[in-house]
């Protein structure tokens, strides 16, 4: 959600809809979203047997923080992205944004080392996912602008808490699932 919002405030700095830009973004976000949990999947992998009693807490309790976060901030910002328009695209600075948004996946690939997840599936699939929503979220912020950017944040965090929760609630034996 994060790297959604950031597309959609790059979609609006765009005089006109650049797609080569746009392909560009999409691209940077996909890559470090799904190579930020491969890597906190290969670190959790050395610790797993030191925590594999509370390893649904840790889930818990690191995906309620995220989504806390996110939460926060979209209810708390009030212009996180300025309005003036740019016609080319710093790369320097969209990799700072991409490292930036990324670094909670981090986190989260840690989480699926304890909850033995196969890390091939769901990197591939956090790649592609983010690829496409950033793909048509810098194409819908520059149609739309700034009025879904911080819908997305708060969709993203409870999402993310309602994870967590379902983790801690099935391991704990509350839900079957």
């Amino acid at each position: 959600m994060d790297a959604f919002a950031v597309s959609l405030c790059k979609g609006l700095r765009m005089r006109k809809i650049n797609y080569g830009q746009a392909f560009l973004i999409a691209l940077s976000f996909g890559f470090f979203q799904a190579a930020m949990p491969l890597l906190g999947w290969l670190l959790g992998m050395q610790f797993e047997r030191y925590i594999t009693a509370i390893d649904h807490w840790i889930a818990f309790i690191l995906l309620s923080i995220i989504g806390s976060k996110m939460l926060y901030d979209s209810l708390t910002e009030d212009a996180s992205c300025p309005v003036e328009t740019v016609t080319r695209l710093d790369l320097r600075e969209l990799l700072l944004l991409s490292i930036a948004t990324s670094i909670d996946a981090l986190a989260v690939g840690i989480t699926f080392a304890f909850l033995k997840t196969d890390i091939c599936i769901a990197v591939s699939m956090i790649g592609m996912v983010t690829f496409l929503l950033c793909l048509a979220a810098v194409a819908i912020g520059n149609r739309f602008g700034n009025r879904l950017q911080s819908k997305a944040g708060i969709l993203g965090g409870v999402v993310l808490i309602l994870i967590g929760l379902k983790i801690l609630l099935s391991h704990l034996g509350i839900i079957p699932f």
